[in-house]
């Protein structure tokens, strides 16, 4: 199974790559970035889903463009894709964004590749068969102090995220670490924990396409991966916090209070909504595409 989401994540990536080139002539002489955009979107999904029906018809689909359009609806195999994490840093030609796919099994992730086609790294992961980065085994980072740790965030853009809560989150983390980065696509953002390459990851207002890869990824590769408050339920809560053992429990102390499933806060304002995989994608969606 693995072999056929590295075929799929591979032929999206060719068709990101051949519209990356000529993504800057589009948007002078079109003027309709994201309708492009968009149509590279649905494009590359619709080679992934081709890809992964032709090999498992009788799998289900829970992809961002198209929900759960295609596939089986009751199949307990369900691969959940994003065909192109990053969608704003492609439109500028910003090269940081990836393929996401991974394969659900009763709600419990199977398999995972992230493929970045900008510099054709391709990390993949098998429950119980370790994490790898272009067939070499990787491993989250032994940091263990909070001083020494480069963390990964994402930033809200919605219009009516909680952005005084960000930044009292965001202003946390930075007085407490080598340094805070936003690089714009959370899938290759928890793969880059996995490589041991930063050290953390937080972020809130995700679904399941954007974090289910990377978090298995992160868990194969010796990390952990929670939601704010630490809890296992990261994959429909919307948060998503990952990283080594020590730096997860550090980070935890630190964040947990914003979340709204922890304990202290007053269970009236938690607002906790589990979203299984099969109702996922019809859940209301933001106005705005997530980048």
């Amino acid at each position: 199974m693995l072999n056929v989401a590295i075929r799929a994540a591979r032929a999206a990536g060719a068709i990101i790559n051949r519209a990356a080139l000529d993504v800057e002539a589009v948007r002078i002489s079109q003027k309709q970035v994201n309708d492009f955009v968009t149509e590279i979107d649905q494009a590359s999904e619709a080679a992934i889903i081709e890809t992964l029906l032709t090999a498992y018809p009788q799998h289900g689909i829970l992809a961002e463009e198209s929900g759960r359009a295609h596939g089986n609806p009751d199949a307990e195999q369900v691969w959940i894709i994003d065909p192109l994490d990053g969608t704003t840093n492609f439109i500028h030609g910003f090269p940081v964004y990836c393929v996401s796919i991974a394969l659900a099994v009763k709600d419990r992730i199977e398999q995972a590749v992230v493929y970045d086609p900008t510099r054709n790294d391709l990390f993949t992961a098998t429950r119980g068969r370790g994490a790898y980065l272009n067939d070499r085994r990787i491993r989250v980072s032994k940091r263990v102090q909070l001083q020494d740790c480069l963390i990964a965030t994402g930033f809200p853009y919605r219009q009516g995220d909680d952005f005084e809560g960000y930044l009292r989150m965001m202003s946390e983390v930075m007085q407490r670490t080598a340094g805070l980065r936003r690089p714009g696509a959370a899938a290759l953002d928890l793969a880059y924990v996995a490589a041991g390459f930063s050290d953390g990851f937080f972020e809130t207002g995700l679904k399941p396409w954007d974090v289910a890869a990377g978090a298995l990824l992160i868990t194969e590769a010796g990390g952990l991966v929670g939601n704010l408050a630490g809890e296992a339920d990261y994959l429909h809560t919307g948060e998503c916090l990952a990283a080594n053992p020590k730096v997860y429990a550090k980070l935890i102390g630190l964040l947990r209070k914003y979340s709204k499933f922890d304990s202290a806060v007053p269970s009236s304002s938690k607002g906790r909504s589990h979203l299984s995989l099969q109702n996922a994608a019809a859940a209301p969606q933001p106005g705005a595409t997530r980048p």
